[in-house]
């Protein structure tokens, strides 16, 4: 149920514990020590009092807290004993769906990092692709305790910043949505390439999968972001542009067969909340693309 900043405002503390207290992984008193700081003038304002609970707690209280953090593809999650929000985003990258050699280098990396660091590796498994997440596990596995315990920390931070976002309206919404768009332009007729099919994949290891299809319009455009209103998973994706059907229902044929037929397009998104703009310039023989705005 989505909530109004005016009427979290409004609640009594109980009340306003009971609507929010779940933003914060198995910790009530986040939201039970927010209440006091009311009222808030934005919603961003209302999670900074909240994250900044748990930044100013005894160092055990935080252990504490990052130790309530479930493993990610652990045996918690085959058991369905996650919190709601926790089951939501793990399943959101196929956490839940791993095959027994996935689970099980999951399950090595979780008992190494736990080893080393004394709580669960936590990540915002919503701004990442799978490839990510491991590397993040791998790379992060390297840290000492401080540095690593930062990370975690500002992992909290993405997390629950969605989380809020998702449960509460108001003015000053956080920034947690980014945009990847395209635009195809003719440069050989010097106009905007429209009806071009197009297919978005997302690469893992050597599989692409296709997350997103569609067909420019008169703009040379597609009518909707071909990833909107999330976050951007860091990960890497390709583009394919069918600009060899383009050009045969134009009646220009680029030899037999056509010199360029799909047009692949490889990148990588770093910027979970950013603005991707992918273009692709194109003739019959050649094309170019940049990072556009």
């Amino acid at each position: 149920m989505t909530l109004t900043l005016e009427s979290l405002n409004r609640a009594s503390p109980a009340d306003f514990a009971r609507a929010v207290g779940d933003t914060f992984e198995l910790a009530p008193w986040v939201a039970e020590n927010a209440a006091a700081r009311r009222p808030f003038a934005t919603v961003t304002a209302l999670h900074e009092a909240m994250i900044g609970q748990v930044r100013a707690a005894p160092r055990e209280q935080q252990m504490a807290f990052l130790r309530g953090h479930p493993d990610l593809a652990g045996k918690a999650a085959r058991a369905g004993d996650l919190t709601d929000d926790s089951r939501k985003e793990q399943a959101s990258v196929g956490l839940d769906s791993l095959n027994e050699e996935e689970f099980a280098r999951f399950h090595r990396l979780n008992d190494a990092y736990k080893e080393k660091f004394g709580f669960p590796f936590i990540v915002c498994v919503r701004r990442h692709t799978r490839d990510s997440i491991l590397d993040q596990f791998e790379r992060r596995l390297r840290h000492d305790a401080a540095t690593e315990f930062a990370a975690a920390m500002q992992e909290i931070f993405f997390i629950t910043r969605l989380r809020v976002a998702a449960k509460v309206t108001g003015e000053g919404m956080p920034a947690v949505a980014g945009r990847l768009s395209t635009h195809v332009l003719d440069t050989h007729a010097g106009r905007p390439a429209a009806g071009v099919a197009i297919r978005l994949y997302e690469l893992a290891g050597e599989k692409a999968h296709c997350i997103q299809t569609a067909i420019t319009n008169a703009d040379g455009r597609t009518d909707a972001p071909l990833i909107g209103g999330r976050p951007l998973p860091i990960g890497r994706y390709e583009l394919h542009f069918a600009i060899g059907d383009h050009y045969r229902s134009r009646g220009i044929l680029g030899g037999d067969p056509p010199f360029l037929d799909v047009v692949p397009l490889r990148f990588s998104i770093a910027e979970p909340e950013g603005h991707y703009h992918v273009p692709l310039l194109c003739t019959p023989w050649s094309y170019s693309t940049y990072r556009g705005s």
